[in-house]
């Protein structure tokens, strides 16, 4: 079992970055592929970015690429997710969730997750 726990959120202006991460305790950290979702007040939670247990395959959704990139050191048991440029409608809570079996853009398909870190983009 793997308990995730994401950080750095906060609020920024458009056109500002912010860096979040994805710290995993228990289990084994190397196995599981990680994914980043987001979920808008009123919408559904939809995937941002996901990264491979090896690190050598990666996925973007469309309205991120380009703008966000996510990264992985499994010797630190972390995952990042690198924002930049952001717009206002990538306010969203944040939460970074695991898979045993494949990397997935499907939020039901992914074991654990955490509990989120809110990111607010103003004009």
């Amino acid at each position: 079992q793997v308990q995730l726990v994401e950080s750095g959120g906060g609020l920024v202006r458009a056109g500002g970055l912010l860096k979040l991460s994805c710290t995993a305790s228990r289990g084994t950290f190397s196995d599981y592929n990680i994914g980043w979702f987001r979920q808008a007040p009123g919408q559904e939670r939809e995937f941002v970015a996901g990264v491979s247990y090896s690190g050598g395959r990666t996925h973007y959704a469309d309205s991120v690429r380009g703008r966000f990139t996510i990264s992985r050191d499994s010797a630190k048991n972390t995952v990042w997710l690198q924002m930049n440029s952001l717009k206002p409608e990538d306010t969203a809570v944040y939460s970074c969730a695991a898979a045993l079996s494949g990397l997935y853009s499907q939020p039901q398909l992914y074991d654990y997750w955490g509990q989120g870190t809110q990111v607010t983009v103003s004009s």
